[in-house]
């Protein structure tokens, strides 16, 4: 083990876990809170996991809300970050971000506002493969302590882990496998389409990591476009990716993934994504924080955010 490195996350003992699902309130009702009560039960410490990839369907309303208010210490993780990452780091959450990639998207290169706190030490950063953290998550979806694959082998990347991630040989074939230990969330944000109000979601488009994320979670937040009724739902049962077991909250935010896209009900709004890049790319840090009381501080609520970028809210 090199300097730098610890050990993996507690990963609970398969009795622990069972006793962990037992305890949790599996009940059809009905869930429908306010974006803001929702986000209240985040505790500062926890594990927060974010659904989509990139700028896509992005649970952008419920990472405005953690900043306006001021969670602390959080771990975060995502398998590609955007924008919400800067607002994450900026807004001073973040103790640690375990992602795979940090732009607002490869045209727009690298983060300014992450290289600013990985730079400068301001945070513990951990760069995975794409489908290393999409491995841990489904571990941990399943149940199981870790995840035998060949991912990220023959890479100098487990090294510069802070993660130490452990070996071993297949015991049927001899070859060596890199072990990745399952990851639990303590909460996950997840934005779809539509869902009803017991929770049970349906989205379109790529479906990325969620399903895993939400089964993996010990609580789920689920921002939706649109509630539906559960009469829909039942219409096209084999359309729900996340069962209303796993989820806690349903709010609806509508355009709650803007700036960024939600498929099949907006585009991303690529001239304020354009104005933010610009911004930061000649402010750094400090462009961050000027875009983020505008935006994020000074509105009175996400319809007065989508207000000011430009976007009227629905309903």
């Amino acid at each position: 083990m090199t300097a730098h490195q610890q050990s993996a996350p507690d990963t609970p003992a398969y009795l622990a876990l069972r006793k962990r699902l037992a305890s949790r309130n599996r009940g059809l009702r009905d869930k429908t809170t306010s974006l803001s009560e929702a986000i209240a039960t985040i505790r500062d410490g926890d594990h927060v996991a974010i659904g989509g990839n990139t700028f896509s369907r992005t649970p952008f309303a419920a990472v405005w809300e953690i900043v306006r208010q001021k969670k602390k210490h959080l771990t975060v993780s995502r398998s590609i970050t955007s924008t919400e990452g800067d607002f994450l780091l900026a807004g001073d959450c973040v103790d640690k971000y375990m992602t795979s990639w940090f732009s607002q998207g490869i045209v727009w290169g690298l983060s300014r506002v992450m290289r600013d706190y990985v730079e400068n030490g301001k945070v513990t950063y951990e760069e995975w493969s794409h489908m290393s953290l999409g491995m841990m998550y489904r571990a941990a979806a399943m149940g199981i302590p870790f995840m035998p694959t060949r991912v990220m082998m023959g890479s100098t990347m487990p090294d510069a882990l802070v993660t130490k991630l452990e070996t071993m040989s297949c015991p049927y074939t001899g070859d060596p496998l890199l072990l990745l230990p399952a990851l639990y969330p303590n909460v996950a944000l997840i934005h779809v389409q539509r869902a009803d109000k017991f929770g049970n979601a349906q989205y379109d488009g790529l479906p990325f990591m969620d399903a895993d994320i939400a089964m993996a979670a010990d609580r789920v937040i689920l921002t939706t476009e649109k509630i539906i009724d559960n009469d829909e739902i039942r219409q096209a049962p084999d359309h729900t990716k996340i069962p209303f077991m796993a989820v806690d909250a349903v709010v609806e935010v509508p355009y709650g993934a803007a700036p960024h896209e939600c498929a099949g009900c907006y585009d991303p709004f690529y001239k304020r994504m354009d104005d933010y890049a610009d911004f930061t790319r000649r402010n750094g840090l400090a462009g961050a924080l000027d875009y983020m009381r505008e935006h994020i501080f000074e509105p009175r609520d996400w319809n007065a955010f989508l207000a000011k970028i430009g976007v009227e809210a629905r309903g």
